[in-house]
């Protein structure tokens, strides 16, 4: 068993719901094998309300947690990512960053929870609904044997990932 522990980015457009969501839970789930960021290349500047109260309903931890622009992982300095995952179609459409290291990149799109308008209930199942798929994503992720797959069958498998229940586009694309 390697003890390497693999960076991981979810990138999405405005970085206050779905790709908090991801980091939250996978830095739980992820049981010290992964380290997962967030990241947005037009960021909300805090993370949505719901989100946080969604993550914290479940017993996720939300401290530390803050939208922020995805330019802050492509400097020199900033932790070189094993994968890159876009959680939403916008994102998985606009032109990323340079990556360096040529990190395993997979789209797992799900439907906005904070694009949702109407009663407190609705807005709060599209939130739980979005946090389900993406709780699914990512326990399937954490299950695969990385270590023993090459780098065709692992981006096979991180993509194959992204079309689980919930997708939202199940074009194939990459970040």
């Amino acid at each position: 068993m390697s003890d390497r522990i693999y960076n991981v980015l979810f990138l999405c457009t405005g970085n206050s719901a779905r790709s908090i969501l991801a980091e939250a839970m996978l830095n739980k789930l992820g049981q010290g094998r992964f380290q997962a960021f967030s990241a947005g290349s037009q960021p909300k500047g805090q993370p949505h309300p719901l989100a946080l109260e969604t993550l914290e309903q479940s017993d996720f931890p939300t401290q530390g947690l803050r939208s922020k622009s995805w330019d802050e992982f492509a400097t020199p300095d900033a932790p070189v990512m094993d994968f890159v995952f876009t959680v939403c179609d916008n994102a998985a459409g606009e032109t990323c960053p340079f990556w360096p290291g040529q990190p395993v990149t997979a789209h797992w799109g799900i439907e906005d929870p904070a694009a949702v308008e109407g009663a407190d209930i609705e807005r709060r199942r599209a939130f739980i609904t979005a946090q389900r798929y993406l709780k699914n994503r990512i326990g399937a992720f954490v299950a695969l044997p990385i270590t023993s797959l090459d780098g065709v069958a692992l981006s096979s498998k991180v993509r194959e990932i992204g079309q689980q229940d919930g997708a939202s586009s199940r074009r194939p694309e990459v970040a």
